[in-house]
């Protein structure tokens, strides 16, 4: 469907972005919509933090604008662009005190979170309020900012409270379990005021929460489907912020959208991608088992041809369901099926799954870790041989999984009778 407003301009500000950044569906679409939203005619550009692998992607960047703080203990930035990227211009966020350093985006090498992550994206959260403000650095400015779960939730706030705004202000919920949340002492040191620190402002429980900020300012609120906008709004599911939720759909239906995630059919086609074994396409099938084959190779997995692979591809929390499939990872495998799962997350639940492969070698295959640093040569290979397998849709609330995908569910749960799933099974 084609967007109005041809020319409209839009700042996409977000902490990770594929292929280079990558922790979950964020930087799937922090790389896919931007994409998309210029092929309907919008100028975009994107707000990344400068974390290495960015560095190395693009060694040669033209600097466009120093950012300063007159107050508080941000730091000061870069902001620069690559010469050649690709797709819509990337604005990069360099300073190497916050983003320069092994590890993830959010956590060191030994999955413990950064201790100075409020200054690290109050940093992110500020620089994109200042784009997006009448104070801007650039020539270019933005009509829309567009802001993505709590790693930018501050920068509605910082266009209340510190800046003049010129752009209108759209805050994305991917997950709302994860809220940024913060001691209040650090009020100060993001350049704050102390009016801030109210129940219509960023407090939250007596704590600042980078994203509660975002909802409370912000002028629109998006998520990742309709279900899960109604889902939030419910105490269930609501993480706390289910009032605050509640209260802007009250206040106006268009203050809270959601707006189902779909799959980049340009990344994900079978018939065109050179990081899976054997090609293949609806006329093609029985190249899958190339594939399959594949994928048991690279995990270990003794798989027979009339055995079926069960595939997993999740953040290891208990939020997505992993545990359930742990719970029952071993009543699978006495039943005949194989097990092949690529993640990684909570630290306990990763050395449950990887205790269970050393009990069960040859039958379950487990490979930790999404690190993105090597172009995720090898894990990309494996999720993509996942789709030659039957695969688990697992999670405690609604699953966040594109519309193809959840499509494709529903037609098996009505259509497929077990005679159909049995001898299919021998092929998958």
């Amino acid at each position: 469907m084609a967007v109005s407003g041809g020319g409209l301009r839009v700042l996409f500000a977000t902490s990770e972005i594929a292929p280079w950044v990558k922790t979950g569906g964020l930087g799937d679409v922090s790389a896919a919509l931007p994409a998309a939203l210029a092929a309907e005619g919008l100028e975009v550009r994107v707000l990344v933090p400068a974390y290495p692998a960015l560095l190395a992607a693009f060694p040669e960047r033209r600097p466009l604008a120093r950012i300063e703080h007159p107050a508080g203990a941000l730091r000061p930035a870069l902001l620069s662009q690559p010469a050649a990227a690709g797709g819509p211009p990337l604005l990069l966020l360099e300073s190497a005190e916050d983003y320069r350093r092994p590890g993830g985006p959010y956590q060191d090498r030994g999955g413990r979170d950064w201790t100075d992550n409020a200054l690290r994206f109050g940093l992110l959260s500020k620089a994109a309020a200042l784009l997006a403000s009448t104070d801007t650095p650039l020539d270019w400015q933005p009509d829309v900012l567009h802001c993505n779960d709590w790693q930018t939730g501050l920068a509605p706030a910082y266009l209340r409270y510190r800046l003049r705004p010129r752009a209108a202000t759209v805050m994305t919920i991917h997950n709302l379990a994860f809220q940024g949340v913060f001691e209040p002492a650090l009020l100060a040191a993001l350049d704050l005021p102390a009016s801030a620190m109210a129940i219509d402002g960023v407090e939250f429980h007596g704590r600042i929460s980078f994203l509660k900020a975002g909802l409370q300012h912000c002028d629109r609120i998006t998520t990742v489907s309709p279900t899960y906008a109604r889902e939030i709004c419910e105490p269930a599911h609501g993480a706390g912020l289910d009032g605050l939720l509640r209260w802007r759909r009250e206040r106006s239906a268009a203050d809270l959208t959601g707006i189902l995630n779909g799959i980049d059919t340009g990344e994900w086609n079978p018939a065109t991608d050179a990081s899976i074994a054997a090609r293949y396409s609806i006329d093609t099938l029985e190249a899958k088992a190339v594939n399959r084959r594949a994928l048991a190779g690279r995990l270990g997995i003794d798989a027979p041809p009339d055995t079926p692979i069960l595939g997993m591809v999740s953040r290891m929390t208990l939020q997505k369901g992993t545990d359930l499939v742990l719970a029952a990872a071993e009543a699978l495998v006495a039943s005949g099926a194989r097990l092949a799962v690529l993640g990684s997350g909570e630290p306990a639940m990763e050395e449950a799954w990887r205790e269970l492969a050393a009990a069960h070698r040859g039958r379950i295959g487990v490979r930790i870790g999404f690190d993105l640093a090597d172009v995720f040569a090898v894990d990309k290979a494996i999720a993509r041989d996942m789709t030659s397998v039957f695969a688990w849709l697992a999670s405690r609330t609604e699953a966040e999984y594109p519309v193809d995908y959840r499509v494709q569910i529903e037609e098996i749960i009505r259509l497929w009778r077990p005679q159909v799933l049995e001898r299919a099974s021998k092929t998958a």
